[in-house]
């Protein structure tokens, strides 16, 4: 079929000059197949009689039109699932623009196909799309280049020759740029021996062995803003992230060490509520701390564990499998959608404790807790720390029902473990609650790709996420 097409020569312009870009309602569609049938059908002959498909009894699909003042529909294009088997009954992030047609009296210098372009880019991005594509006749191609389109390939459709674009999401990339980038340079010289270097392999890691013992100890700060809006919540989140560290490092749950700032006791007291409601849920005391009144919101916790056998963040090497284990219950965290997944709040005491020993139980040679950079920025931070490159399999990927591909990517998913190890490991008895599955490689190389159902691999994480560099 044919997929995406500005058509004709360009007479001279009579239409309204002033337009704007709409999701068309009922009737705008019904204008838009009719433009279409007028374009494809009359006056490119690439059509006999019509040029429907699949996709226009798609409910997913989405049709933009170039609307003008006066209401005519100068112009449309639609976006949808690309063709393929692997997108018929779940949303994979990957979505492809098609069948756009412009009005020729509008061709030219108005810009309406430059504009419904840029729009369905835009509109991509926000279904939570990591890849878009399209495919255009040869004449167009100039177009889409001057837009920021990648050429990726050539191919013959309805016996015109045509050329594959792609459109560069950089969501995960800019995710993993705004919380990791500046680590390498603002850590600088805290490694070094004089003021207590890490445990050799551990640089960067999720939590850090104590030197002479068996002791990890992990430490996060909760946003100022969540503790502000969500303080039961965020309370809650400071012992979750925690502990959810030490099991990365396969190491088991000592204490838990919090520092709490709030404008009044009344605050304080919401914010240690969480906290002590999750201390109890995971058996893990609180063992101290220091609180502050007067001050503005602010929430970190320490905890420590024990452990004999920590598991690094850089022990990949290139060879091996990469394993996704995580808890897909529960739902997106209200007024957190598509940021926060909450796996945890619905579950037993006995459930929870569970999950601190999954990393344990795998064994692997890397493991990485997914955090704020996502699934995909933590799984560039592992290659990053072992010196390896990984591609994921996005079809393979466990996800939850509730949540699209590009939001479960780039979310905090409550508890989800990114391990490696050599091909064929058997990842022995897991909690029941929880799902695992190989669904990427390590490499020789650097960054993080995605490949796609039909063999492609975009780019999601080019090269170093914290700068920090692989762990010595």
């Amino acid at each position: 079929m044919d997929h995406g097409i500005l058509t004709g020569r360009r007479p001279a312009s009579t239409a309204p000059a002033d337009y704007i870009v709409v999701q068309a309602d009922a009737t705008q569609r019904e204008a838009y197949r009719r433009l279409r049938r007028d374009v494809f059908v009359r006056e490119q002959g690439l059509f006999t009689t019509t040029d429907h498909d699949r996709a226009d009894d798609d409910p997913r699909t989405v049709v933009l039109v170039a609307r003008s003042i006066a209401g005519e529909v100068l112009g449309g294009v639609r976006l949808h699932p690309a063709p393929h088997t692997s997108t018929e009954e779940r949303d994979l992030g990957w979505w492809r623009g098609s069948r756009l047609a412009v009005r020729p009296d509008v061709r030219g210098a108005t810009g309406v196909g430059s504009a419904l372009v840029r729009a369905a880019c835009a509109w991509a991005e926000s279904l939570g799309a990591l890849r878009f594509d399209a495919v255009v006749q040869t004449q167009h191609h100039p177009l889409f280049t001057r837009l920021g389109w990648t050429t990726t390939g050539d191919v013959e459709l309805q016996g015109r020759p045509h050329v594959m674009l792609s459109w560069p999401i950089a969501r995960v990339q800019r995710l993993a740029e705004a919380t990791k980038s500046p680590l390498g340079s603002l850590l600088a010289g805290l490694g070094a021996p004089e003021g207590g270097a890490p445990a050799p392999g551990f640089w960067g890691d999720d939590g850090a062995p104590v030197p002479g013992s068996d002791l990890v100890a992990a430490c996060d700060a909760i946003l100022p803003t969540m503790v502000e809006r969500d303080p039961e919540w965020a309370g809650w989140c400071a012992a979750l992230v925690n502990l959810n560290d030490l099991a990365a490092m396969g190491a088991t749950p000592v204490g838990l060490l919090d520092a709490v700032g709030a404008r009044d006791a009344s605050f304080a007291r919401r914010v240690l509520a969480g906290l002590r409601a999750a201390s109890e849920a995971w058996g893990v005391p609180v063992l101290g701390g220091h609180t502050q009144l007067g001050v503005a919101p602010a929430l970190s916790v320490t905890a420590l564990g024990r452990t004999d056998r920590p598991v690094p963040g850089g022990g990949a090497r290139p060879g091996e499998e990469v394993r996704l284990t995580a808890d897909l219950g529960g739902g997106w965290r209200p007024g957190y959608t598509g940021s926060q997944w909450d796996s945890s709040s619905h579950r037993s005491p006995g459930e929870l404790r569970a999950l601190g020993r999954v990393v344990a139980d795998l064994r692997p040679a890397a493991a990485k807790d997914v955090s704020m950079s996502g699934l995909v920025g933590t799984t560039g931070m592992l290659a990053e720390a072992s010196g390896v490159r990984v591609v994921l399999d996005v079809d393979q990927v466990p996800t939850p029902a509730g949540a699209t591909v590009g939001d479960w990517f780039t979310c905090f998913p409550g508890f989800a473990m990114v391990t490696t190890d050599c091909a064929g490991a058997h990842p022995g008895e897991l909690p029941r609650h929880v799902t695992s599955r190989v669904c990427g490689e390590t490499l020789v190389g650097a960054g993080v790709g995605l490949r796609w159902p039909d063999g492609v691999v975009t780019e999601a994480v080019r090269g170093p996420v914290t700068g920090m560099g692989a762990a010595a």
